[in-house]
């Protein structure tokens, strides 16, 4: 759950401490005094758009920063081990920073490693859901309904079974498809095909070969001449005279003299030797390269046609030696394709009955599900019409079979209501506005409270265009779902404030010329006021007090109030500026 919300500099908001409790979490004021910008800064936690416009005036940066406690998350908790996010204390803090200049980067962190914004969505989404009147829009959408159905039938397993099993068909589909696409290209390139085939086989190219002709191909065009340098370097050194042998050999004496006299100098008879012997075997090997020189004109035309057709083929198939003979072996390839085929597509075929089988299979249990689920999740939403307002309501849940089962199922699924006697059930979008969409979400929440995985609940205003009775209703299902969620709720009904656990409220003020906004927790006679402003009283008047506490005395002895662990307790308000559990600061 959040159990604190820290905002520095974002719109009219200097810098709020906002300490949140279990169970069901009021925010009232005035008009205009900030309560959505709360609501925004929380948006910012989810990874919505950060912008530069959001950061309060004459400020650098605006500061969102969410510390929540994650109790009992496994699958949260391996969301974060596979990014590397470490949670060691159950403490999980989100922070984002919004610079105030139009081409800054916001930032983001989770328990202090940044994250990209798609990170922190993630994360966050797992931790808040936002209700409002423009998110109650999102239950006119096919999907969101799908989805509501197979949480409520327990079906997210049938559901991601299905899902997995038409991937595979899908997958075996196209591997059919690829193979017959493949196999007709083929065909209709076949000539083509075995002529590159042949071509290149009988050619047999080597790789390197390029290198080794053209070396050949200058020896044999420069024979004569090479024998010639062969045959003048080899007299340089053992030539008759004054050859380079000879004049070394005349060292010999004068060199054992000196060793005689200064036996230290034996060193230069090992150098001495060393030259003579390596002067010899350079005389034999120019000698045996220049014998092995010939003037050969057959050999060098049939250098010169190989390396003709190498530059043909290497010209024609790619470029290099290396990419004519992978064209080659794509061309044999495609070949033996049309004859390996028919025997391929039949195996194909098959997997893709075995995969249409376990789609079935999927989605006959998902469609048995979902069919049991229908008539119950209408019978108790309609349970839940009366207490909000929609006495007449009734609620239904359509499943329309699909011409071809699909990855969601074989059925299309829509709610549909009649909010009015005599009238017949229609789908939403065509029936409810937008009060009566919160209202219809508020009842589907109430009724998926305990399989709904997201810890905290934020209702953003979901009471506009209702009051008195209807008002007291909404408080009192949205007390209910705080059994199972901690709720946050935006609210300017004293009949919903009154049934909170912890009231909080924002004021407006200014510091520094500026318009800012600020927050207190209300408890004791400071609630009693507030609530008495919402009634539309004077609040100082003792008669509107005297409402106030009969509102909030009511409304906590409706019933007992049911605390996020399971367990129930009578619920009396907390003393200004407290919270159930001190929040620990990231």
């Amino acid at each position: 759950m959040l159990t604190e919300l820290r905002i520095r500099n974002f719109a009219i908001i200097d810098a709020v401490v906002l300490p949140l409790a279990p169970g069901l979490n009021v925010l009232s004021g005035e008009t205009g005094a900030g309560k959505s910008i709360i609501v925004g800064a929380l948006g910012l936690l989810i990874g919505e758009r950060a912008t530069a416009d959001l950061v309060r005036p004459g400020a650098d940066r605006a500061l969102v920063e969410g510390t929540f406690e994650l109790g009992d998350a496994p699958e949260l908790r391996s969301q974060l081990d596979e990014r590397g996010i470490e949670c060691d204390d159950g403490v999980l803090v989100l922070k984002r920073e919004v610079p105030a200049t139009t081409g800054g980067r916001a930032r983001a962190w989770i328990n202090g490693t940044a994250v990209t914004a798609s990170v922190l969505s993630d994360i966050g989404r797992a931790l808040i859901n936002v209700h409002g009147q423009h998110e109650a829009q999102s239950l006119l959408d096919p999907e969101a309904q799908r989805r509501i159905l197979d949480a409520f039938a327990g079906a997210q397993t049938h559901a991601a079974a299905v899902a997995k099993a038409f991937g595979a068909l899908a997958s075996a589909r196209h591997a059919v498809a690829d193979l017959k696409a493949r196999r007709d290209a083929a065909q209709k390139r076949a000539d083509y095909l075995q002529h590159v085939a042949r071509e290149l086989l009988d050619a047999k190219l080597i790789e390197g070969e390029e290198q080794k002709l053209d070396d050949e191909a200058r020896r044999l065009s420069h024979a004569e001449e090479l024998r010639a340098i062969a045959g003048e370097i080899a007299a340089v050194i053992e030539g008759e005279e004054g050859a380079v042998l000879s004049q070394l050999g005349a060292l010999q004496k004068p060199l054992a003299a000196l060793q005689r006299i200064d036996p230290s100098v034996a060193r230069l008879q090992e150098l001495y030797d060393a030259a003579y012997y390596a002067l010899e075997e350079l005389v034999r090997e120019v000698a045996a390269y220049g014998d092995g020189i010939e003037h050969d004109p057959a050999r060098l035309a049939d250098v010169e046609r190989r390396r003709d057709l190498i530059f043909r083929l290497v010209k024609k198939y790619g470029g290099s030696i290396a990419a004519a003979l992978e064209t080659g072996r794509e061309a044999r390839a495609e070949l033996s394709l049309l004859d390996s085929a028919a025997l391929d597509l039949r195996e194909l075929d098959e997997s893709v009955a075995t995969a249409e089988a376990a789609l079935r299979e999927a989605a006959v249990a998902l469609s048995r599900a979902r069919q049991k689920a229908a008539s119950k999740l209408a019978r108790e939403v309609e349970a839940q019409f009366p207490g909000l307002g929609l006495e007449d309501g009734k609620f239904h849940v359509a499943l329309a079979a699909r011409a071809e089962t699909g990855a969601m199922g074989a059925e299309d699924v829509e709610f549909r209501v009649a909010l009015n006697v005599g009238h017949d059930a229609r789908p939403l979008s065509r029936v409810a506005s937008g009060g009566e969409l919160a209202r219809v979400m508020l009842a589907l929440k109430t009724i998926l409270a305990g399989v709904d995985r997201v810890p905290t609940l934020i209702f953003d205003e979901v009471d506009a265009g209702i009051g008195g009775k209807v008002g007291q209703q909404v408080g009192d299902a949205m007390r209910r779902v705080a059994a199972h969620h901690q709720v946050f709720a935006i609210t300017h009904l004293p009949q919903i404030a009154s049934r909170a656990h912890h009231h909080i409220r924002v004021h407006k003020g200014a510091k520094d010329g500026v318009t800012t906004a600020d927050i207190e927790v209300l408890g004791g006679d400071a609630r009693v006021e507030e609530i008495a402003r919402m009634l539309g009283g004077d609040s100082d008047s003792a008669t509107s007090r005297a409402h106030a506490r009969e509102q909030i005395a009511t409304a906590q002895a409706a019933r007992p109030s049911h605390t996020l662990d399971g367990s129930t307790k009578p619920t009396a308000p907390r003393p200004a500026g407290t919270s159930a559990r001190t929040p620990r600061r990231g």
